[in-house]
């Protein structure tokens, strides 16, 4: 009779940094880096500034819905006068935090930032700085469980800017004071953005586990298995989504801010 003892395996750790890949597995999260550090960098100085964010009937998408304010789209008016003197204050401070909370729990830019920010890991099979994995179970990081929670009300937001697409297409004219129907680039470079933040956020992880999570099977529900195959068809580029309506967004922003400074000028297509 044989016997077979087990024998213990010991797998060495990698050092940070290093793999035995050949290809130039470094770009990718460099990349992620340059472009969500921009991001960050532009869209935290225009929340600041809190000026330039109106042109016309454009509004910026950084401070929609502008709740107060002292453009015409705001809400409830002037801030208010019991808001603390110390506390700096832009009607974009009180709507962006919506968003970008989403975007930074959304399970793509988990992805994304993890290896390109934390280097937890770099890449696949490339050694990280850390020796133990906390996960999402202890703070800060089981705060990406919020993120289901953060679809509702973005989808509130969503809805928003689409209403304000409706808004960018009415000029007022300075003389009569009466508003007329008609176009703009600034209408069109609204409307993108808006339909690339519904693609991003439609074809969200956690739009799939809703619009298939509410009924057993999808067989015996023909519109919520219609709404779950779109969901997913949208959710197969959700990495293309996501950069796509970063940029858009920022674009927008950027576009309604040099149009309010007069740098740059707006054309009406009709």
């Amino acid at each position: 009779m044989s016997t077979s003892s087990a024998v213990p395996i010991q797998i060495a750790r990698r050092r940070f940094g290093e793999t035995r890949r050949r290809d130039r597995w470094w770009i990718q999260p460099l990349a992620v880096f340059a472009g969500l550090s921009t991001f960050i960098v532009y869209a935290t100085w225009a929340a600041f500034q809190g000026e330039y964010y109106t042109s016309g009937p454009y509004l910026s998408p950084f401070y929609s819905p502008e709740i107060f304010g002292a453009s015409p789209h705001s809400w409830f008016g002037q801030k208010p006068a019991a808001w603390p003197a110390w506390l700096p204050f832009s009607p974009a401070l009180i709507i962006l935090p919506i968003p970008g909370f989403f975007r930074l729990t959304c399970y793509y830019y988990r992805g994304a930032y993890y290896k390109a920010f934390w280097a937890d890991p770099p890449s696949c099979t490339v050694g990280e700085p850390r020796s133990s994995y906390l996960g999402e179970n202890s703070f800060p990081l089981i705060l990406q469980n919020a993120h289901r929670y953060m679809l509702f009300i973005t989808i509130g937001v969503l809805t928003i800017l689409a209403g304000d697409v409706w808004k960018a297409m009415w000029f007022t004219d300075p003389a009569t004071g009466t508003a007329s129907f008609g176009i703009g680039l600034g209408t069109i470079v609204l409307a993108a953005n808006t339909a690339l933040l519904g693609a991003y956020l439609l074809g969200c992880h956690s739009m799939r586990h809703l619009a298939g999570g509410c009924v057993d099977q999808l067989t015996r529900a023909p519109l919520g298995a219609r709404a779950y195959a779109c969901v997913s068809c949208l959710n197969r580029r959700h990495m293309a989504w996501a950069w796509a309506s970063l940029f858009s967004v920022g674009f927008a922003d950027l576009y309604v801010r040099l149009c309010s400074m007069g740098v740059w000028s707006d054309v009406r297509i009709m």
